[in-house]
């Protein structure tokens, strides 16, 4: 299934330097899908030149073969969002930014989805004017699959969109973990955890209270309350919490995977015995690296709105950029949306009181 895919080029921490070598390598490796590069058309015409010339050059890796005309398409955009703009600045004053343009494109169809590094208070703000929400849903949520040790992967959402949330909020991030589960993974009833400091009843604030209540009483299937230390058991499938607790356990996790594989780095080269040791065990090193290297994990989609967006770490480089692409072109061609909201309406319509209507997409 051919798909298009529309790149802020701008935004990140390094900007052109990330995303347009990433875009390439993924052009090379994806035959069917067109990637389209929004941001400021020079600049990024200097880059693509500059990347050519390295990955043809006698020390890079060269491309597998010459890119088909029309796959990296320039969308110009001469304004771009600061990662440090407040998203009232972006939405009013930056509408016209390879952020804002990047989105118009998946809102009139000539992209099936937008992937940004950028600022996330912004896209979030950009996207909700822009794209609008589903029927039932106040507020999108960064939702992302995180490794467990069952080798599988927990759902959690929010992962930094939303810093406070009313405890419906949190009710209807649990409906679009459930749905996101049961779009891409084929789960029926995924068992939903509720993030709190302790799995007693009585604990947790007055929000992650109210919200278990509501929780136990929407028919979802609800395990209780999760500890931090659960997402990475896979004690469920989904778990729900603000976006303020989200994204420190998620930065919190991605630091302690760094610090350990540094250790274990310090330790295997402390002098040449160790250096000796680690030459033998050196396969088992790489796939220690490998599995504890946060970047493949790097891409979360923005849930609940009338069009895929994912959000990329504004620290990410190229490799893991390219991840972000890769999960932007997986949605789009499961056709997250339309089954992220034929999942949804049930769950709303039983919320409500109302028969749910069938739908000829419902999983």
């Amino acid at each position: 299934m051919s798909v298009r895919i529309a790149i802020d080029c701008m935004g990140g921490d390094q900007g052109l330097s990330v995303t347009v070598p990433a875009a390439m390598r993924c052009a090379d490796e994806d035959p069917d899908t067109v990637f389209l590069l929004v941001g400021r058309s020079q600049d990024i015409q200097a880059e693509l030149h500059r990347q050519e010339r390295q990955l043809r050059g006698p020390l890079g890796r060269r491309l597998r073969g010459p890119l088909a005309p029309g796959r990296l398409e320039i969308v110009d955009a001469q304004g771009m969002v600061a990662m440090d703009d407040p998203p009232a600045t972006a939405l009013r004053a930056k509408r016209d930014s390879s952020m804002g343009i990047a989105l118009e494109l998946v809102k009139t169809g000539r992209a099936d989805a937008c992937v940004s590094a950028g600022n996330t208070g912004a896209l979030m703000a950009i996207a909700r004017f822009v794209l609008k929400t589903l029927g039932g849903i106040d507020r999108p949520a960064i939702a992302h699959m995180l490794p467990n040790e069952k080798a599988g992967s927990t759902t959690v959402l929010d992962l930094g969109a939303n810093v406070d949330c009313s405890a419906e909020q949190l009710l209807q991030f649990a409906m679009l973990g459930c749905a996101l589960v049961s779009a891409l993974q084929g789960r029926e009833r995924p068992t939903v955890g509720l993030l709190n400091v302790g799995e007693e009843v009585i604990k947790g604030n007055e929000v992650v209270k109210q919200a278990a209540e509501l929780l136990r009483a929407s028919g979802l299937n609800f395990h209780g309350n999760v500890e931090g230390n659960d997402i990475f058991r896979g004690t469920t499938d989904v778990v729900v919490c603000d976006g303020f607790v989200g994204n420190i356990a998620l930065k919190a996790s991605e630091g302690l995977a760094q610090m350990m594989a540094g250790f274990v780095r310090e330790e295997f080269t402390r002098n040449a015995l160790a250096r000796l040791i680690a030459l033998i065990a050196r396969p088992a090193l790489g796939r220690f690296r490998h599995r504890v290297d946060h970047r493949p994990h790097n891409g979360a989609c923005l849930l609940g709105l009338r069009g895929i967006v994912i959000k990329s770490h504004g620290s990410a480089d190229a490799y893991a950029f390219g991840f972000a692409i890769r999960r932007a072109i997986e949605a789009s061609r499961h056709q997250l949306v339309m089954r992220t909201e034929a999942a949804v309406a049930p769950l709303i319509a039983n919320l409500a009181g109302r028969p749910a209507v069938a739908s000829a997409g419902a999983l």
